[in-house]
């Protein structure tokens, strides 16, 4: 059995946290108020203007005219463009929260670059025994329910070139069978879901379906993760029809968009 991909630290610090998770939001998203990353981070507006004056200092953000704090030099540009990401986080939070209150589990919403995939959106359920939020965190794609689905939707040159062996020079161990990887994607192409149990982390299983733009493309991957001792095979038809709802709402939404 791997190793958990992510396990929290045993003595984090809030402020670092909070700090790090401003500058994810500004990269991913394009910017925001004072008074939008408080509510984001669950703190005082006070705290906020602090963790953004210092993001500033440090050149990771810049503040505008119009108030308006946004990525600064020190962030990488992503490869999706924010406008999209803030388009999709934007156009899906409503769903997501809908799918958590219908199945009462985590929901995700995760696009890929490369062969990793980003969390830009994630609900946290009610329950105590719960997975927590993923927003901001990175995963190879391959390790994902969502990054399996994007991964999918490639064809076999794009796959190889992703998977190029020159990529995992210095890594070799983290690149995938191409082979047994291309079945996989194969058997998801014909089903339009994928479950994936406790291959990015242990004791986890999600299950999640595509999020088409206009032309049918793949722009990112819906998913709902719960605790392992939670899940039940018997549900999965269940959750597959609750999340490709919830995304069919999301595409529609999103081709609504100007």
């Amino acid at each position: 059995m791997d190793k958990p991909l992510k396990t929290p630290p045993p003595y984090p610090v809030a402020s670092v946290d909070h700090a790090l998770r401003a500058a994810t939001i500004l990269q991913l998203e394009g910017g925001a108020t004072v008074a939008q990353l408080a509510e984001r981070l669950g703190v005082a507006r006070s705290t906020a203007h602090r963790i953004l004056a210092m993001l500033v200092y440090r050149d990771f953000a810049v503040r505008g005219e119009d108030r308006v704090y946004r990525a600064g030099p020190v962030l990488e540009l992503a490869a999706h463009s924010q406008s999209l990401v803030s388009r999709l986080r934007t156009a899906a939070l409503p769903h997501l929260h809908r799918v958590v209150a219908l199945l009462d589990e985590t929901t995700n919403l995760i696009v890929r670059t490369g062969d990793t995939v980003r969390f830009v959106a994630s609900v946290e359920c009610r329950q105590a025994l719960r997975v927590g939020s993923r927003e901001g965190m990175v995963f190879p794609a391959h390790r994902t329910t969502a990054g399996l689905l994007l991964l999918a939707d490639l064809a076999d040159e794009e796959l190889e070139e992703v998977y190029a062996p020159e990529r995992y020079r210095d890594r070799p161990a983290d690149r995938p069978d191409l082979a047994r990887l291309r079945t996989e994607l194969r058997r998801m192409r014909r089903n339009g879901f994928a479950v994936n149990r406790e291959r990015s982390e242990r004791g986890l299983v999600a299950v999640g379906v595509p999020v088409r733009g206009r032309d049918g493309a793949a722009l990112a991957g819906l998913s709902v993760s719960m605790p392992s001792v939670r899940y039940d095979p018997q549900r999965l038809r269940s959750l597959v029809a609750a999340l490709e709802a919830a995304a069919h709402a999301v595409e529609t939404d999103l081709a609504g968009q100007p």
